[in-house]
This record gives structure tokens, sequence and C-alpha cells, in this order.
């Protein structure tokens, strides 16, 4: 059995909220949730799908993922799965809360905290879309009525919020009163994660993807009935919280999401390992950004490690560049305010290179050692919270030349 899928616009997510509890319950088609201003549920126009496109009667959702160095995939979610993963999280937070709103509603981190509220029967809190403001999130959290009190945040975020309570002692109080503060989408610092302690805040790390309707594993540890194990070097997953696959692409979906003696799992792509004792899941980096270098594997997600605890250079991100001897080398581009002049970006001189070079080299090994270091005014980011890993490589070409 099929029903509709439906595009809708999810610049109002309290509106976006009615026709979600409709496709959970099944009274209403499935919802492919896309940026947009206030639509309600009508259909919207999207080429990529053909006129009454349908999918599988369980899928409740379909969510389009961020693309930050590959092409936008389509993920079908399950209403057992989007509820799987909503009862997990309470069960791990403590209990069902009301909600503040500070991602966007149409990525899964979003569509999440509507389902989580959905569950709770609370009505979230929404932060006007757009840049982010430290004092719209004070605001909002002030509106928040219910004893337990939750919201989901990207690392970018959390740094403006940590950052902007040093010197607001109302914000930093309207912070310690949450229940739970999730942050995920990408790897925390390290730094950020021992600030936020260091005010009483209660951060919690997440792990998951759309694949795995939202955050499937909580300050190292999986959630409800979440399974993890590491093969040949890369995660996978199994449990309730699985998606159905991804619409229009069967081939993609067989080969990510894997059977074996009647327990479904799924290829995440990502680089980790799990503690035999303790269960405490590790995540490395991201497989498919590891380039060859000379011959020689370089995970840009651990030059990435490495450069961040330099002082000076907590935001800096590394990227792939081609390179006429190399084949591919590391470059890494730091966000610095004193270039905001520049039209583009400014390739460092070599100081502040080769201090960057002998410790990456010092860790990784010579083909680790970047090639060159780039400033920017601001690290270009997608809706999602996620660095556009695809701007910066235009980036770091102009500033070569």
């Amino acid at each position: 059995m099929t029903r509709e899928l439906r595009t809708v616009a999810a610049g109002d997510p309290l509106e976006l909220m009615v026709c979600l509890r409709e496709a959970l319950a099944g009274a209403g088609p499935a919802l492919l949730p896309v940026p947009g201003l206030r639509q309600g549920p009508a259909l919207l126009p999207d080429p990529a799908l053909p006129g009454g496109a349908t999918v599988p009667r369980r899928v409740a959702v379909v969510i389009e993922t961020s693309g930050s160095t590959d092409v936008p995939k389509r993920v079908m979610l399950g209403t057992d799965a989007l509820l799987s993963s909503a009862a997990a999280s309470t069960v791990a937070l403590g209990g069902a809360g009301q909600w503040l709103l500070a991602l966007p509603a149409h990525y899964i981190a979003g569509v999440q905290v509507l389902v989580r509220s959905i569950a709770a029967q609370t009505t979230p809190v929404v932060l006007p879309g757009g840049h982010f403001d430290p004092a719209a999130f004070l605001a909002g959290s002030e509106r928040l009525a219910e004893p337990l009190r939750y919201t989901s945040l990207v690392p970018a975020q959390l740094a403006r919020l940590v950052a902007a309570a040093d010197d607001d002692r109302r914000l930093l109080a309207v912070l310690r009163r949450f229940t739970g503060i999730l942050v995920g989408g990408q790897a925390t610092p390290a730094g950020l994660l021992a600030r936020a302690t260091d005010l009483d805040l209660r951060v919690v790390r997440t792990y998951g993807s759309s694949e795995t309707a939202g955050g499937c594993v909580y300050d190292g540890l999986p959630i409800g009935d979440t399974d993890v194990r590491a093969v040949d070097g890369q995660l996978e997953i199994s449990g309730s919280v699985l998606a159905e696959g991804y619409l229009g692409d069967p081939d993609l979906t067989g080969d990510r999401f894997r059977q074996l003696r009647g327990v479904r799992w799924y290829r995440t792509g990502d680089l980790g390992d799990v503690d035999p004792a303790s269960g405490l899941v590790r995540v490395l980096g991201r497989q498919d950004n590891v380039i060859i270098s000379g011959g020689e594997k370089v995970s840009l997600d651990a030059v990435e490690r490495v450069v961040r605890l330099l002082p000076g250079l907590a935001g800096a991100v590394a990227i792939a560049v081609d390179d006429d001897r190399w084949g591919q080398v590391p470059v890494v581009v730091v966000p610095n305010p004193a270039h905001s002049s520049a039209p583009s970006a400014v390739t460092a001189g070599p100081e502040p290179l080769d201090r960057v070079r002998a410790a990456t080299g010092a860790v990784l090994g010579p083909a680790a050692r970047p090639a060159r270091l780039v400033f920017v005014a601001a690290i270009p980011m997608l809706a999602s919270g996620k660095p556009d890993r695809q701007a910066l490589a235009r980036l770091a070409g102009a500033a070569k030349k």
C-alpha cells in the first residue's frame, strides 16, 4: 500500500506540526518539508518529484539531506522510526518536556523537535528563522512553561550562546534551566564542551543522521534499542529508528541498508569504533572525507582535530584541494574577522602555516601536513549548521590565485 507524498514549506514550524501530526496518525499524506515561507499544507511545486508521487504507506516523512559534500539524498522515515526515536530520547533525557526549536524544520533535527513535542503533547517555542541570535534565544527560552525544558543545537549555536553568557547573567540563568541541551550535526570541539561544563550547562552530545531518524547515540552510548558496531572501521547501526531507504534510489538503499541474519543494519559511512567493555561509540570522521595524497590516505577530519587544538584555530575546517604533484592535499580554512574586508580569502604567511604543518605532521604523518592555511571572514555554513565544504573549496581555490 502507498500514500501521497506532499511537499510542504517548513517556514512556519507550528503549521508544519499540524500536518506532521496527521502524517504520523496515518490521517494525512506523507510530508517532504522544504525551506520556504508559510504555505500551510498546500502542495508546493517540486520539479524533482513527479505529479502524484507516492511512498510506502508506513512512510510519514521524507527528509532531504544537506549535501554538504555530496548530492543531497531523500530519506524515507516511517512513523515507527520517528516515534521510536522520540521515545528513546525521552527516556534518555529523563522525561517528556517542552522544546525550544532553534533549527530549521526541514532537517531531521528540527523535525524531531516537532515529533517529540507531539509525543509529549506540548507546544514548542519557535525561534525566528535566519541568523541565530542569542538575544532571541533568551526571549524564546523565557516563554517555556514546562518544568522539563530542552533544545537542540549545532556546535556553532552553542558557541555563540556560551560566548554571550560570559557577559549576560540573565542568559546564563536561562541556559542553566534547560534539562538538556542537545548538540549534534557535527563534532563539537572539546574546548567548547569544557567551557559549557564550566558554566554548569547540561549539554548532551548526540550522534545520528536522517537515516537513523536523528540522534540515536547520546554522549557516546546508544539509546533505546539502537545497536552500534564497527565493521572494517566503519560504524553500522541497527534498531527501530532506521529509515526505510532512499526515495527513488533502490540501488543506494540496497548499498547502505543490509540485512544480516534477520537484523537490518545501516552502513553510516562514518569511521569509528565501539569499546567492547563499555559500548562507548567513538566517531573518527567520514569515510568519504579521506583523500589520497601522494599515495597515502589522509583523514581530513583527523587533520581538523589536530589543528583545532592549536591556539586561535578552534574553528578551523580542513578541505581537499587538487594538486598537480600529490593528487590532492589538505588545506585548512580558518575564520578570522580581521579579514572581513577581504573580497574572498587570504592565504596565511609561512610562520603560522609552519606551526600547523609541524603539529599535523607529528601526529598524523607527513602526508597530512596542510599545503596552505587560508583565512576567511567567516566559515560559510549550510542551513543544517554544517560547514559548506564546496563553498570553502571555491574560496581556497580563489585564495591561491
